[in-house]
């Protein structure tokens, strides 16, 4: 390794699969169906996060009390990364420490929703009616809550992670771009160390509703990712869940002597013109400009969407002809943004477990954006 190599020092995990890198790694090796929820919000499955201890990443209540969902787990997989490298205790390094959080927005209150739309069918005036209600009914904390840089508010607070902090929208795009420009700015010399993950709560009717409105959702039942094509459209089961990667250059690992679990070598991304064939075009580039070359195995962040899985599945057996590939919907579902860390979080585990020297990542977003990550053995 070179001083300034990337490396992965520290690794926060929650989903359906459990918590933590062993939980994460058994489910990877077993190959079983994940844990799914198929009744709540039937016809659409989704795969609930496993039960936490939140206490034990988030002390104070009355902090848990004014985080939604996906707040408290990704605050709460954000810990587990700092624990996992060393720097929980650590003060002064968590002061200095930037932050790169990958996250959609807040969650409904489903109540005010229905309660205006239904007022609004008898509305004189709907404009007014709207402008007023929205202002009067919505809770100022509720708006708050809904802002997605909040995420990385709250990690602050929690953690005392007060450097500068960046947060980045645009679904499983943003997921590759937080990693990317972490990579970038820690290898070229601006930043030695950053945090940088995504988190979802996918067990919310407001995005169900929102993705089904897009012909997205794979229902009625769990099928593996690269099976769901078949006579209909196939689509994604959303995963609730967070993933946390502590990054710092070589050098600063070693001079606290800490163990990396694995280098990120180099990310390519790009948003090709969604037209058929354009996947199955741009994987293999992608893949050479990431600098991919034997990885003994591609993790794949495939939505499930028929077109779109078939075609990643073309580009990369075009380009990787004997390698095997993985999807991580099959171990931990589509938490959208969060997609690219938690297969980066799994790759750095297999390396560190010493299962696998080269892991290619692979990201093909259900609207645009596609993005190839190649971790390697430190």
């Amino acid at each position: 390794m070179s001083a300034r190599d990337v490396v992965i020092t520290g690794i926060g995990l929650v989903s359906c699969a459990g918590e933590g890198i062993e939980a994460h790694l058994a489910a990877y090796e077993a190959g079983e169906a994940p844990r799914t929820d198929a009744e709540t919000y039937a016809p659409y499955p989704v795969h609930p996060v496993a039960p936490v201890a939140l206490d034990t990443q988030i002390p104070k209540k009355s902090d848990q009390r004014q985080m939604e969902g996906w707040q408290r787990l990704g605050v709460y997989a954000a810990g587990l990364a700092l624990d996992s490298a060393g720097l929980k205790e650590d003060a002064a390094r968590k002061a200095a420490l930037h932050l790169i959080v990958a996250s959609g927005g807040g969650e409904r209150d489903y109540a005010v929703d229905g309660a205006i739309l239904t007022g609004l069918r008898d509305a004189e005036n709907p404009g007014a009616y709207l402008n007023e209600h929205l202002q009067n009914d919505l809770r100022p904390t509720l708006f708050l809550a809904q802002l997605s840089n909040l995420l990385a508010g709250n990690i602050a607070i929690v953690h005392g992670v007060t450097g500068a902090s960046r947060t980045f929208m645009g679904e499983e795009s943003a997921g590759v771009d937080a990693l990317r420009i972490a990579h970038a700015r820690i290898a070229s010399g601006q930043d030695d160390a950053m945090l940088v993950g995504g988190s979802y709560n996918a067990e919310r009717a407001d995005v169900l509703l929102v993705h089904e409105m897009g012909g997205f959702l794979q229902k009625p039942d769990y099928r593996p990712v690269f099976s769901r094509g078949g006579e209909g459209n196939g689509g994604f089961i959303l995963g609730s869940g967070a993933a946390f990667l502590l990054l710092e250059t070589a050098e600063r690992a070693a001079e606290r002597g800490a163990r990396p679990f694995a280098v990120i070598d180099a990310i390519a991304n790009d948003r090709v013109r969604r037209k058929p064939g354009s996947v199955a075009e741009a994987l293999p580039r992608l893949l050479r400009e990431a600098g991919v070359e034997r990885p003994d195995v591609v993790l794949s962040g495939a939505t499930g969407v028929a077109s779109l899985t078939e075609e990643e599945a073309q580009g990369l057996k075009a380009a990787l002809p004997d390698t095997r590939i993985r999807a991580t919907g099959d171990v931990i579902g589509h938490p959208i943004e969060a997609v690219p860390s938690f297969g980066t979080a799994i790759a750095a585990a297999l390396c560190a477990a010493g299962k696998a020297r080269e892991v290619a990542i692979t990201s093909v977003g259900h609207r645009s954006g596609e993005g190839v990550i190649r971790v390697v053995t430190a």
